[in-house]
């Protein structure tokens, strides 16, 4: 039951990241222009008539940050009665601080209108929020305690360097969103129609870098997936994550793509952004079962139930 519930609240946060997505693609940041309350009122008393606008994602957005603030309590109380790891609680008391953090993060992004440095950091955050709950959810599963044969190192030291340089993109994207750079470069796959910009601003560099960071992830994960398929294709528990990861990297690609041929269209754009913390949390996962052999010293006891 527990893990069902890590596996229902990670979800719920990649619901909260799609949200969030929305709020930046459709510039609805200031709809609501008071925090905690909206437009004086209680948030959970708001008018449903009163949504309307920019204030509809808005303000979907923090009754959802809400929720999912309240599932992660939930979480990590249930950790702390129920699982004997310490290690395992411990990410439940992170990950609800992360999301306290979070929403302190986004109140301040309302409060002193959305200065550029602190919207980035709660981009940057809500990712590894979602990474901490997917890695309860993993650690916690009947999979995870059956425990794995071999000690590849070559697969730990690709995948973890996959997982960094993914979230590292992610920071890219975050700082190009927040900085008005998604469509500094208007054409796709070339380059003002170059390889290689013929001028150069921040806004440019900043949208080069991502594509470029883009390129780099792109190869890592062929370079994971390919690891895994080549020499643990019968492992069922690395094979799943490499294949999926090889997915989710194309479909992020293509909407990356669409994203600037759209004209940054506010869906496109906002599943871009949470399909970026797909491709994330599954090379995380893909970097966990990996590094698995090395927790079993740590683990004498069964997860419970």
């Amino acid at each position: 039951m527990l893990h069902r519930f890590a596996v229902f609240v990670a979800a719920a946060t990649a619901l909260l990241i799609f949200a969030g997505g929305l709020v930046t693609s459709t510039d609805s940041g200031l709809s609501v222009p008071d925090w905690p309350t909206t437009y004086g009122w209680f948030m959970f008393t708001f008018p449903l008539d009163k949504m309307v606008g920019g204030i509809r994602f808005e303000h979907s957005h923090r009754l959802i940050a809400s929720a999912v603030g309240f599932l992660i309590v939930v979480l990590a109380a249930w950790l702390w009665r129920a699982e004997p790891r310490r290690w395992v609680r411990r990410l439940g008391y992170l990950a609800l601080a992360a999301v306290v953090t979070q929403g302190v993060l986004g109140g301040i992004t309302v409060l002193w209108f959305l200065p550029e440095p602190i919207s980035i950091a709660h981009a940057g955050l809500a990712p590894l929020v979602f990474c901490l709950i997917v890695t309860i959810a993993l650690v916690t599963s009947p999979g995870w305690t059956r425990g794995h044969p071999s000690d590849d190192r070559t697969l730990q030291r690709v995948a973890a360097a996959t997982t960094t340089l993914t979230y590292g993109q992610m920071l890219i994207g975050a700082t190009m969103r927040h900085t008005g750079a998604g469509l500094a470069i208007p054409d796709f796959p070339l380059v003002f129609g170059r390889l290689v910009p013929p001028v150069w601003t921040t806004p440019i560099a900043m949208h080069y870098a991502h594509r470029l960071g883009a390129l780099a992830v792109a190869a890592c994960v062929l370079a994971t997936a390919g690891h895994v398929l080549f020499h643990h294709r019968t492992r069922a528990e690395l094979r799943r994550p490499a294949v999926l990861l090889l997915f989710v990297l194309l479909l992020q690609l293509t909407l990356g793509a669409l994203t600037v041929l759209s004209g940054k269209q506010y869906l496109i754009n906002s599943l871009h952004v949470v399909m970026g913390a797909v491709v994330l949390v599954t090379s995380l996962v893909l970097t966990l079962r990996a590094y698995r052999p090395r927790f079993d010293a740590a683990e004498p006891v069964q997860v419970a139930a």
